[in-house]
C-alpha cells in the first residue's frame, strides 16, 4: 500500500468479508456456526473432522466399504450414506438417545459404558475380526480403542483419527507406526471452530483408499 494512504479499518475489512465470505460460506462453516452442528453449505450433515480430510475421504470412500465408528453424531449420517454397513459406538446415554431413532437402517448403533471402571466401550471393537475397511477414532479413550481395534480391520483397512495434533495420543500413533502404518495428515479448519487442527489417516501400503 502506498505511503500516506489510509489503511482500511477493521469495520471495512468486516464489511468486505460480509460481501464475499468465500471459503467459509462454500465449506459450510458459516452455516455450521449458525446451526450449532457440523453441516455442509447445503445443510447436510458432515463429520466433525477438518475440511481437507472430509474432501479427501469423500472422493475415495466407496459403497461396498464397511465402517466402525467410535463417537457418533452427524458423522454417522455422512458415513452411512456412503458405505454399505457401519457400526457406531457411543458412550454418552443422552447423546445416544437423541440419535437412536434417527440412524439409518444400515447402521448398528450401540451404547456402551466408558466410565465407572467399565471397559465395555473400548472392548466393543474386539467382537469383530477383519470386518471393517475404516475405523474412525473420534470418541473416548482413543489410544486403547486403537490397541483393541487393529484386528477388526481388513487387510487394506485404514484408521481415521481426529484431533491427531494432540500430544496425548502419541502412544497410539507410535503403536500404529510400529505395526506398519504411515500417516497422512490433514491440517485445516473444520465446522464449529475458529482454530486449525489435524485429522490423520493411518494406512498401510495396500489400502482401501488408494493412498
Amino acid at each position: 500500500m502506498e505511503s500516506g494512504v489510509d489503511k482500511p479499518t477493521i469495520e471495512q475489512y468486516l464489511q468486505k468479508f460480509i460481501e464475499n465470505p468465500g471459503y467459509l460460506l462454500k465449506s459450510g462453516w458459516l452455516r455450521s456456526m449458525q446451526a450449532e452442528e457440523a453441516v455442509a453449505a447445503d445443510g447436510s450433515p458432515i463429520p466433525w473432522l477438518t475440511y481437507p480430510a472430509i474432501d479427501f475421504l469423500a472422493g475415495r470412500v466407496t459403497p461396498e466399504m464397511t465402517v466402525f465408528e467410535y463417537g457418533s453424531g452427524n458423522s454417522t449420517f455422512w458415513w452411512s450414506r456412503r458405505v454399505s454397513k457401519m457400526t457406531s459406538c457411543e458412550h454418552d446415554k443422552e447423546w445416544y438417545a437423541y440419535f437412536q431413532a434417527r440412524v439409518p437402517a444400515n447402521v448398528t448403533y450401540l451404547l456402551r459404558r466408558a466410565k465407572g471402571g467399565s471397559t465395555a466401550y473400548i472392548d466393543e471393537i474386539t467382537n469383530y475380526r477383519e470386518m471393517f475397511d475404516i475405523l474412525v477414532i473420534d470418541g473416548r479413550d482413543r489410544v486403547r480403542c486403537v490397541y483393541n481395534g487393529l484386528a477388526s480391520l481388513r487387510a487394506g483397512g485404514v484408521i481415521v483419527w481426529d484431533n491427531s495434533d494432540r500430544e496425548e495420543y502419541r502412544e497410539g500413533f507410535d503403536f500404529l507406526l510400529s505395526h506398519g502404518f504411515r500417516s497422512l495428515d490433514f491440517w485445516g479448519m473444520g465446522a464449529l471452530a475458529t482454530r486449525r487442527w489435524c485429522t490423520s489417516i493411518f494406512y498401510r501400503d495396500e489400502n482401501c483408499l488408494g493412498i
